[in-house]
């Protein structure tokens, strides 16, 4: 079945204001079944999850439902998905359990690609025990991270190896099953950034090798949340300061305080509606196939995302005075492009005139901008999602065609 661009729009009650949104990379517009999700659970009794009352069982399959989902996502076992504020206060909070191992003489590998929540908090957790913080430049000219490069660093000191599965500045999506094989041969960790590759591709976990998966799920039609993906056996061998009384359970002992179920709820409809994507069907939450549906449904997506893609950046690159900077082969549909003679800024603002929606800036991206000369500013950033039509392409190219 074709992909129905008009039945997924037709759930998205945001986009009746007009918009055209290319600004899903820093966080996409919601369905409504998620909202009536977060909704449902917000009017409904809940309470500390147990087993007592309805209230609390209630709590409790918010949670293992949500759990599951997310397993079903990253291909992923759901006794080790844990759910949290946000992908950088997991990663942070990840990092020091992460950094109670190392010492003088440790090494960790960050790169030059990633956002800046899959760098420093590991360069300041490296900093706190003494540890080496190692740097994987990418090429600045085509936006590759090659495995070589990220294999040049590392020595039998190195514990970690954190790395993006797709860059959310200019779309590169590395080789990480490759990455992980030479981390996995030097002994060491992979924490692999999935916040911006998880909306595009369907992820299995344990198939490209990543030891942690972080994600989003308001990059992917969820509501603001932060998730990380493990074996749960792994994350059994971690600590983490917590409070006495709370559970030292996996994953329970790395989720601080009482979880959110209305965005849990949300998270697990955000994952039944992109498994309905293939087929335009959304009446079978929580199936018994969920993950086939997501493969199916992902396929679609690429598909969609594939053709609109490559109509829209060729209209960009033809643009005179027009430089793109998204060049690696394997992208998600992302580009971060700037004008001769005009600040990121000044495009962003003629194109928010015109209704349409992106952004510029480095997009927390800094290592990024800075590497490929674009300093502090960055550039302009066009991402594509589930609901961006044709319409939406023809509107960015007339426009942009217009200020160039």
């Amino acid at each position: 079945m074709s992909y129905d661009v008009a039945a997924v729009r037709s759930h998205f009650p945001a986009l009746r204001e007009g918009a055209a949104h290319f600004d899903g990379p820093g966080g996409s517009q919601v369905p409504d079944t998620v909202a009536r999700a977060v909704h449902d659970a917000m009017i409904s009794a809940v309470a500390n999850r147990g087993t007592v009352t309805p209230a609390e069982r209630r709590a409790e399959q918010i949670v293992l439902d949500c759990r599951a989902a997310l397993g079903d996502l990253l291909g992923s076992d759901p006794r080790g998905i844990v759910f949290g504020r946000s992908a950088t206060a997991l990663t942070y909070d990840l990092s020091r359990a992460l950094a109670k191992t190392w010492g003088p003489g440790d090494e960790v590998v960050v790169t030059r690609l990633d956002h800046d929540s899959n760098i420093r908090p590991w360069v300041q957790a490296a900093a706190a025990a003494g540890a080496t913080v190692r740097w994987v430049d990418f090429d600045p000219a085509t936006g590759e991270l090659p495995v070589e490069a990220v294999a040049a660093q590392l020595s039998d000191r190195t514990r970690l190896v954190a790395t993006t599965a797709a860059s959310n500045l200019i779309g590169t999506r590395p080789d990480v099953a490759g990455i992980a094989d030479v981390v996995h041969d030097a002994g060491a960790l992979y924490w692999v950034d999935g916040v911006h590759a998880t909306a595009h591709v369907l992820v299995d976990r344990p198939a490209v090798g990543a030891d942690f998966w972080s994600c989003s799920p308001y990059k992917f039609l969820g509501p603001h949340c932060g998730v990380v993906a493990a074996d749960p056996a792994l994350l059994e061998t971690l600590t983490m300061d917590k409070l006495l009384p709370s559970s030292d359970a996996v994953p329970e002992r790395f989720e601080l305080g009482t979880l959110p179920y209305e965005l849990m709820a949300g998270t697990t409809a955000a994952v039944d509606f992109l498994a309905g994507l293939a087929d335009a069907d959304w009446d079978q939450p929580g199936s018994a196939d969920r993950r086939g549906r997501l493969v199916a449904g992902f396929a679609a997506l690429e598909e969609h995302e594939e053709r609109l893609g490559s109509r829209l950046e060729a209209a960009i690159r033809a643009l005179p005075g027009v430089r793109v900077h998204s060049n690696a082969a394997q992208r998600t549909p992302t580009l971060l492009f700037t004008v001769d003679g005009k600040d990121p800024q000044e495009v962003r603002q003629a194109l928010a005139d015109k209704g349409i929606n992106a952004p510029a800036s480095h997009f927390y991206a800094l290592e990024c901008s800075r590497h490929l000369g674009l300093g502090d500013a960055g550039g302009v950033r066009t991402g594509l999602a589930p609901y961006t039509d044709d319409e939406d392409v023809d509107r960015l190219i007339e426009a942009l065609t217009a200020i160039v």
